[in-house]
């Protein structure tokens, strides 16, 4: 086994990694760029080295001084985690020649995998299905389109290189393709440096079921599937293993394509084979096609965990020293079910707007497993994906393991940026999604009722009231009229509150002329009745975590209020990022709706639309600019 390896990657899946290594007595190493020099995944490893910088491509893209790194730390190899350098085989290959380790897979593996057009082909010739489409060299515009009409729309354009749904677009009819293809290939070229795209049938009811395998060079075996049906923008959301309405006889089917696909290219380490389902009529076992495989662990391995009790990371650790497969296919259990929910800084009433600020507060409930990379007090960086954790819960059946999921994310306590919460928690109270009733469109379909924002009942924003005053807590003289007026009107938002302190603990609230008593005795009576709920005061914004999060402005009442009402005249970045395409001119007539800039955010790109009709007054940015959150960006005249 190694004494030492450095974890060339941050966040989330780098604190896991380190968790492994100290429970299997290995030292490890960090890399961070400059932003991430107190960063948790820093002080998880033994020893830590800067990279400099701040973006990817500053720090956890420079492969040379990582390696560098490695060598300077006495690491004898290198964990690459998930992203960044995992599946680049150029990366592999340097390690190899400084006489280091690569914990995964080979590069001839990684290549071979890494087009998904060059792959297909191989599955093709390894017996494993594959979805109907164009996988050729030529890329002009019109041989890709004929190559969708004979298909047939809907097809689904993607990149070649890469995954997490960048470079991929849905095209539902002929008119559609020309704008698609290029909006792909944009985005293909900026986030793999490749804008080389394919053109696949798109399934109906398309279920996304992917098999974890694990090989060691020689020989594989799964350790079961995956749902990843549900998705939005083709990002997971929640994972599930294993599938609901799994059969035996899919499951060997699914198992073994999964088992030949990693023995065609002697795979070693932990991979993911991905298929796209059909499932309008249940699931049948010649109804799965090969979509890509993922030659690294996956972001929800979490959830194979623990249905099946291994460790994928000890077992990489161990294969990548010279063992053999830890366990024979046989002996790999498969028990109760597991969900994983992935918590993210984002706006969703905005469109899921990545989002970046403080974590003011970060707690999560006891029972649940959370992966997280951040904790109460760091920043939510514009560099780097917004994850904030990953909730992970297991129960004997689906049901329990629901039940467990819910009241996790109930329990789950953010504050100091806005989050995708209370989205989890529509989701995961989805009446389809109880049924196990899914498939890539469930969000799609339902998006407006899962997107609503949750209004605060008058007893919450009673409590509100109340944590806004710093009432929380005992005090000495609390209630005290000669410091402490009894009476005091608290504005919280768009609400307006009166609290009246009757004594220690002891509060009449006034919300809009409904009047709560409040008791706050070993938790929080209101009206007699006791409400679960805790309260966290940050600076300027007071929280109150109950069946849901509910968030408040707490408002000085002397402050001068500004016009409410947004300026429709002008379009402003709702975030750090790169402005990839400018759209419009001076002088161009446009309706509310049209499309005026493109920013790049987080890796994805956003369309920025006109709120009104209007003529184009002024271009205050040129494409390539990077701009900060609130940037002016174009200015609306009448029309």
């Amino acid at each position: 086994m190694f004494r030492r390896i450095l974890i060339a990657n941050r966040g989330e899946i780098a604190c896991r990694i380190a968790r492994t290594c100290r429970d299997m007595g290995v030292e490890t190493v960090a890399v961070h760029s400059d932003v991430d020099a107190s960063a948790l995944h820093v002080t998880a490893c033994d020893l830590a080295v800067s990279l400099g910088g701040a973006t990817p491509a500053e720090s956890y893209l420079r492969g040379d001084a990582i390696i560098e790194a490695a060598l300077a730390t006495g690491a004898e190899a290198i964990h690459p985690g998930y992203g960044f350098l995992s599946e680049n085989p150029d990366f592999v290959d340097a390690i190899e020649k400084a006489g280091l380790v690569f914990i995964g897979p080979s590069a001839k593996a990684i290549r071979a995998m890494g087009l998904k057009d060059a792959a297909k082909a191989l599955m093709e010739t390894a017996g494993v299905p594959v979805v109907p489409g164009y996988h050729g060299a030529d890329q002009s515009d019109a041989v890709l389109a004929d190559a969708a009409k004979e298909i047939g729309y809907p097809v689904l354009i993607k990149a070649v290189a890469g995954g997490g749904g960048k470079g991929m677009r849905l095209v539902e009819d002929a008119a559609g393709f020309a704008a698609a293809l290029a909006s792909a290939r944009n985005e293909a070229k900026g986030a793999f440096g490749n804008d080389a795209v394919l053109v696949e049938k798109f399934v109906n009811t398309p279920r996304h079921i992917e098999v974890q395998v694990f090989g060691d060079g020689s020989d594989a075996v799964h350790l079961y599937e995956r749902d990843c049906s549900l998705q939005r923008r083709h990002q997971k959301v929640i994972e599930e293993a294993p599938a609901p309405g799994m059969t035996d006889k899919m499951r060997a089917a699914m198992g073994a394509a999964a088992v030949n696909a990693a023995r065609a290219i002697g795979y070693k380490g932990a991979g993911t084979v991905e298929f796209i389902v059909d499932g309008s009529d249940g699931l049948r076992a010649d109804a799965f096609w090969f979509m890509e495989m993922n030659t690294r662990l996956q972001v929800e391995h979490p959830v194979t965990e623990a249905v099946t009790g291994v460790d994928l990371v000890a077992w990489q650790l161990r294969v990548a020293a010279g063992e053999g497969l830890p366990l024979a296919q046989g002996d790999i259990p498969l028990r109760g079910h597991a969900f994983e929910a992935r918590l993210y800084a984002e706006d969703v009433p905005a469109g899921f707007l990545p989002a970046t600020g403080t974590l003011a507060h970060l707690a999560f409930p006891r029972d649940v497993r959370a992966d997280s990379g951040v904790r109460a007090g760091d920043v939510i960086s514009p560099f780097y994906d917004p994850m904030i954790a990953k909730v992970i819960v297991a129960g004997e059946t689906r049901a329990v393991a629901l039940a467990k999921l819910r009241a996790g994310l109930r329990g789950t306590q953010v504050s100091g940026t806005v989050t995708n919460l209370a989205f989890l928690q529509a989701l995961a109270d989805h009446a389809a999604f109880a049924a196990g009733d899914v498939d890539t469109g469930l969000i799609g379909r339902d998006l407006d009722a899962l997107v609503a924002a949750p209004a605060p009942s008058q007893a919450v924003i009673a409590l509100a009231a109340i944590g806004a005053l710093g009432l929380t807590q005992d005090t000495e003289f609390e209630g005290f009229s000669l410091w402490t007026p009894l009476r005091k009107n608290v504005r919280l938002g768009d609400d307006t509150a009166q609290v009246t302190v009757l004594g220690a603990g002891r509060f009449d609230v006034t919300v809009e002329k409904v009047l709560f008593k409040v008791d706050r005795r070993d938790g929080w009576f209101i009206n007699g009745t006791k409400m679960h709920a805790e309260i966290v005061l940050t600076p300027g914004r007071v929280s109150v975590f109950a069946d849901t999060a509910c968030h408040f402005d707490v408002q000085d009442p002397l402050d001068v209020v500004a016009s409410a009402a947004g300026d429709a005249s002008l379009i402003e970045a709702p975030m750090p990022g790169l402005v990839r395409d400018v759209l419009v001119r001076a002088g161009a007539a446009v309706e509310k709706g049209d499309a005026l800039v493109v920013l790049e955010a987080m890796k994805m790109e956003h369309g920025l639309v006109a709120a009104r009709d209007g003529v184009v007054a002024e271009v205050l940015v040129r494409a390539g600019a990077q701009v900060e959150a609130g940037a002016a960006l174009i200015r609306l005249g009448e029309a």
